[in-house]
């Protein structure tokens, strides 16, 4: 047994994460870009969609203010990858919705999809819901139509966030996963949009994938962290 599969080890190796995580955010020296756009969602309420890479995981709670934006959710994966990682981000105050349905050839990550679908648009009624929209295997960059989906039937509006830190931990995984380290420079960019009607989910995962690509580019761009190719 793989030893991120054990629950104890997972567990404990969740606390340690989360620890981390937190003392990093506090301890980095944040730049934040177009944040009256954020702002303006935080103020209305209800329902939005929060899309960043899969790469930025572990920067996405330092950009979630907890005290006055609404509740959120993050849409995670069905594997024991990512229920390591539920663990991890729920004792940052961010509980999971789980589901995948990057495997539709096999039952269980269909039928984890389409359960996702359901309480990922239980949750935008509410509050919101956080997405990766390249996970949760890839390829890197590339949105999927999940996103632009739930955006069209729920018709809730998509915040684009673009994360950062130098220095930085660059894992060997198939998205180059960034981990931040403590004292350094973090930056936070947004974008907003909303699905365009009558617009064909393609277009718009193109155009969707364009937009965070480019705020996730000044994110690195204000931080110095070096782009590499996936």
């Amino acid at each position: 047994m793989r030893p991120l599969r054990n629950p104890a080890v997972q567990t404990a190796m969740a606390w340690i994460l989360s620890e981390w995580m937190r003392f990093c955010y506090a301890t980095t020296r944040w730049t934040h870009e177009n944040t009256q756009v954020a702002e303006e969602v935080w103020r209305d309420g209800g329902g939005v969609l929060c899309a960043f890479w899969h790469s930025r995981l572990a920067l996405a709670p330092a950009c979630w203010p907890m005290d006055r934006a609404q509740p959120i959710k993050g849409l995670v994966s069905l594997s024991p990858d990512g229920e390591f990682f539920t663990k991890a981000v729920g004792r940052l105050g961010i509980p999971a919705v789980r589901g995948s349905s990057a495997n539709k050839d096999k039952s269980k990550q269909a039928k984890g999809g389409t359960q996702a679908l359901r309480d990922g648009l239980k949750q935008l009624k509410v509050g919101g819901l956080a997405i990766t929209p390249d996970g949760p295997r890839g390829p890197a960059r590339k949105m999927a139509e999940g996103l632009p989906m739930m955006a069209r039937i729920s018709g809730a509006p998509v915040l684009f966030i673009g994360l950062s830190c130098r220095p930085a931990i660059r894992l060997q995984s198939w998205d180059q996963a960034v981990l931040p380290l403590p004292f350094g420079k973090g930056a936070i960019v947004w974008d907003k949009a909303v699905y365009p009607e009558g617009a064909d989910l393609t277009e718009v995962a193109a155009d969707w994938t364009a937009r965070l690509n480019a705020v996730e580019e000044r994110a690195d761009a204000l931080t110095g962290l070096e782009r590499v190719e996936t």
